[in-house]
C-alpha cells in the first residue's frame, strides 16, 4: 500500500497549454544563473547518459591517487510533496517569473482535486494540497526548479554533486590512507541537505539511500576497514554495488554486473520474439527487436568504454543472437 502513487489522468487540452506555457518557461529557467548546471534532466544536450559521464570521469581523475565515496540519495515521493507557495516563491524570487505568468502558474496549481476509480467505484473526492500533477508536462521542470538551491548548498561544503530530476548523487574523493576528514565532511553535507529538504517539505529518505566505494583494488584494500558511512544521521552499509539512473556501478568499474543484467533482460525478450517471429513480418520483427532489445544495449553505453573484452563480448553475443532471430 505504501508503495501507490497518483498519476493525474488530465485532459489532452490541459496538456496542449502546458506544452505552450514550457516554450516560455523553459528559456527563462535554463538562462538563469540561479538554475543549478548540475541538474541534467529535461534541458536540451543533456541525459542520463551524460550525468553519469560527468560523475564517472571525476571517479576516473581522481582514480591514480585517491579513492571515491559515491551516495546515492532516494527522496521518498519527492513530486508529491512541493510546497506552492515556495515553489511560486522562488519562481519570482530567482527565475523571474511574475505578473501573469506568476499568476497563471498559481491557478495551475492550486485547487486541484483527485480521486481513484476502480471499475465502478470511486473513492471520495480529496483536495491536493501539495505537489506538482503526475503525468503532467510542467511538473518535471517545476520540480527542477523548486530543488535547484540543494547543489549550491553541496558545493559549499565542498562536495560533489550532480541531479537528475529527484536523483542526487553526492561524491568525493579521498586519501585511502586517512578517510576521516573526507567522510566527517561527507556527514556535515548530507545533514545540512536534509535540513534544506525538510525546510521545503521533501522528504529525504536516508534509509534507503546507498553508498559505494570506488577506486583501483589496491586502493580499495586501503580502504576495507571503512565498512559504514553516516549519511543524514544514518549509518549505511558500503555495498558492493550501486544502481543509478539504470546502471549498476561497481566498486571496480568493471560494469560486469551491469552487463550480466542487460545481458539477461536483452535474452528474455529475444526468446519471447523468437516464439511469436513466425507470426510476424520481416519488418515488424526488425521493429520489435530494435525498440524493445536494441534500446537496451544502447542505452548509456558510453560508460562501458574501456570495460573488460569479457563483459564487452557478453553484448557482442547478445547482439548476434538477436540478428539471427531477426533475420
Amino acid at each position: 500500500m505504501s508503495s501507490y502513487r497518483p498519476i493525474s489522468n488530465l485532459a489532452t487540452a490541459s496538456k496542449v497549454i502546458e506544452r505552450v506555457f514550457l516554450n516560455r518557461l523553459r528559456p527563462q529557467l535554463l538562462q538563469s544563473r540561479n538554475f543549478s548546471r548540475l541538474q541534467s534532466a529535461y534541458r536540451h544536450g543533456h541525459s542520463t547518459e551524460t550525468a553519469l559521464l560527468h560523475v564517472l570521469n571525476g571517479v576516473y581523475t581522481a582514480a591514480d591517487q585517491k579513492v571515491t565515496v559515491l551516495v546515492g540519495l532516494d527522496i521518498s515521493a519527492a513530486f508529491d510533496t512541493i510546497n506552492h507557495d515556495v515553489l511560486l516563491k522562488r519562481l519570482e524570487e530567482w527565475f523571474g517569473v511574475c505578473s501573469a505568468a506568476a499568476s497563471w502558474l498559481s491557478s495551475y496549481l492550486r485547487d486541484r482535486h483527485q480521486f481513484i476509480k476502480l471499475c465502478c467505484h470511486s473513492s471520495p473526492v480529496m483536495p491536493c494540497d501539495s505537489g506538482v500533477p503526475q503525468g503532467s508536462v510542467l511538473g518535471p521542470v517545476l520540480f527542477t526548479a523548486y530543488t535547484s538551491p540543494v547543489s549550491e548548498l553541496i558545493e559549499s561544503f565542498g562536495v560533489c554533486c550532480h541531479q537528475f530530476a529527484d536523483d542526487t548523487q553526492l561524491y568525493m574523493s579521498m586519501n585511502a590512507t586517512d578517510t576521516a576528514p573526507a567522510l566527517n565532511q561527507l556527514t556535515r553535507c548530507s545533514a545540512a541537505v536534509q535540513q534544506w529538504f525538510l525546510q521545503n517539505d521533501v522528504q529525504l529518505n536516508a534509509g534507503k539511500s546507498e553508498v559505494i566505494l570506488l577506486g583501483t583494488a589496491t586502493q580499495l584494500r586501503s580502504v576495507a576497514n571503512v565498512t559504514t558511512v553516516n549519511i543524514a544521521g544514518s549509518s549505511l552499509p558500503v555495498a558492493a554495488k550501486l544502481k543509478s539512473l539504470g546502471v549498476v556501478i561497481d566498486s571496480h568499474l568493471r560494469f560486469d554486473v551491469h552487463v550480466r543484467e542487460v545481458a539477461k533482460s536483452c535474452n528474455h525478450h529475444i526468446r519471447a520474439l523468437r516464439h511469436v517471429h513466425k507470426l510476424l513480418s520481416d519488418e515488424t520483427a526488425q521493429t520489435i527487436a530494435c525498440s524493445i532489445v536494441s534500446s537496451r544495449l544502447d542505452y548509456c553505453n558510453a560508460i562501458l568504454y574501456g570495460a573488460p573484452e569479457s563483459s564487452l563480448s557478453k553484448l557482442q553475443r547478445t547482439q548476434n543472437n538477436l540478428a539471427r532471430v531477426v533475420c
